[in-house]
């Protein structure tokens, strides 16, 4: 079993702001973390070729830094 511990993402509404707005904030801050990434990750099985794809991806991710 792999557990992964990530930083919630929390998200609070302003006074004069409509849900959806930070509904729309939430998914972006979510997206931006990787969790589905991971979750996808986790629950689907991966091919070396997808392996190989993903970690060729962060490779470069972490070169541009």
């Amino acid at each position: 079993m792999v557990f992964i511990y990530k930083i919630l993402t929390q998200v609070t509404v302003g006074e004069n702001e409509g849900i959806e707005s930070a509904l729309r904030r939430f998914k972006r801050q979510v997206s931006k973390s990787g969790i589905f990434a991971d979750l996808k990750r986790l629950r689907h099985h991966e091919t070396p070729i997808e392996k190989y794809k993903r970690k060729l991806q962060q490779r470069r991710k972490a070169r541009r830094r």
